[in-house]
């Protein structure tokens, strides 16, 4: 709540006493002064819980609870390995960054279109430089790709999206970074469990407290690592003893694929196509966790949008990102795997279409309906509570149309009727306000 500031009036001389004033006896003047100073303690109470409720007193207050927190986090962090020497040369002095909180509520104001999300991930800069990458890490792309049997595209792709080859990997201190999200945030148990992992990877010797950068999250290095990530897949590719994904781009490179390969990526496969979908297809018959074969979908009027023939071998299942109208792809099941890296079907499909791309693909066939109106977060939420109203089960009302809000919505379109492509539009939730 704001409040107004009171013009003065030019102070030139003594304002004239009010005539009701004047003949007031003894008596009323001191129950008026006692009024207005009873009036005045209410004005202050109300300032000081309007500043309370916008988080206004930090400063103090939060350095001596995060002196608090940290003195609570030894017993842990040396069970860990973590010796009282690295401990208190982290800590000592360390104040929270409190602005970090701001990010980690932040919620996005429009649930962005797929179109959108892709026009500024697969860009011109981004293909030219990971063509360049290519060529300058071939050799150790080469042997990474022989070692995981991971796509050397797929994670010159994901390199390029996390922090465009190494450009941006982030200027905040994760262990900074790490110990105020595990003090403030509303996800405390993962921010501490992370942050004592990077401890243990400091204590291990592999990066220095004061080159360990990263994002605001305490995603690390070339690819964005959370430490637990790190702890698990990180390798030494180079032999140095050090697993090094900050600056040491073979290590990170080889990081990445061991990521995937440990998330089940098969050697050998793709991660899907860009498919043409016949004239009258059924789309109720096929429901995206469907997998069928390539020669069955091929069975079925399903093309390549390349004109390429199918695979004789592997499956499938059909990802309509925009629905019906849009471009769809039949995705395998590496897709899933990089949607492990961020769990984001637009995310996956950034990282899909620019391998392809960096690889020496085209653009896409088919085009956007760019034309649609995207959803705003309130009405994502609404969508959801409407769906679970109607007994489809949504999930959490959070404003994030994922697989499972999709899987509601074919179900919805079923019942009306409509054809069952999961893709959340206006005009499809005006038809669930009016569906009782």
């Amino acid at each position: 709540m704001a409040f107004a500031r009171k013009r003065l009036r030019p102070f030139h001389a003594e304002p004239p006493i009010s005539p009701s004033l004047a003949t007031a006896t003894h008596g009323q003047i001191l129950r008026t002064l006692i009024f207005v100073a009873s009036a005045l303690l209410l004005l202050a109470g109300v300032l000081h819980s309007t500043a309370r409720a916008q988080g206004a007193p930090r400063g103090a207050a939060a350095e001596s609870g995060f002196s608090t927190f940290v003195s609570g986090l030894w017993s842990e962090a040396q069970a860990r390995g973590v010796s009282r020497q690295l401990f208190d040369q982290i800590f000592s002095g360390m104040t929270p960054d409190m602005s970090l909180l701001k990010h980690s509520s932040k919620q996005a104001e429009f649930v962005k279109p797929v179109w959108s999300y892709l026009t500024g991930a697969v860009t011109a800069s981004r293909i030219s430089q990971g063509q360049d990458m290519a060529k300058r890490y071939g050799q150790v792309l080469t042997d990474v790709e022989r070692r995981y049997g991971v796509d050397r595209y797929v994670v010159l792709a994901i390199w390029g999206m996390e922090t465009s080859y190494g450009q941006m990997t982030g200027g905040k201190n994760v262990v900074r970074s790490l110990a105020t999200l595990a003090y403030g945030s509303e996800r405390r148990d993962f921010f501490r469990n992370e942050l004592l992992i990077a401890l243990t990877i400091l204590q291990q010797g592999h990066i220095g407290y004061g080159q360990m950068n990263g994002s605001w999250a305490g995603a690390m290095g070339q690819t964005q690592f959370m430490p637990s990530s790190f702890m698990k897949y990180a390798v030494d590719y180079d032999g140095d003893g050090h697993k090094n994904i900050w600056t040491s781009i073979p290590d990170a490179i080889a990081s990445t694929a061991n990521y995937l390969a440990g998330y089940g990526w098969r050697r050998g496969e793709t991660w899907g196509y860009e498919v043409v979908i016949p004239s009258g297809f059924d789309f109720s018959a096929h429901e995206p966790q469907t997998g069928r074969s390539f020669p069955q979908w091929a069975g079925l009027g399903v093309r390549r949008a390349d004109g390429e023939a199918m695979p004789s071998g592997g499956e499938a299942s059909l990802f309509l990102p925009a629905g019906a109208r849009g471009p769809a792809f039949l995705i395998t099941p590496n897709f899933r795997v990089i949607k492990s890296y961020n769990n984001s079907q637009a995310y996956a499909l950034g990282v899909a279409i620019l391998s392809d791309r960096i690889a020496g693909a085209g653009s896409l066939a088919a085009k956007w309906p760019t034309g649609d109106k995207p959803l705003t977060t309130a009405q994502a939420m609404e969508m959801q509570r409407h769906l679970n109203r109607l007994g489809l089960d949504a999930g959490k009302v959070d404003g994030k149309i994922g697989e499972q809000v999709q899987t509601a919505i074919r179900a919805f379109q079923k019942r009306r009727g409509l054809t069952p492509d999961g893709y959340a539009t206006v005009s499809l939730l005006e038809q669930m306000r009016s569906h009782r």
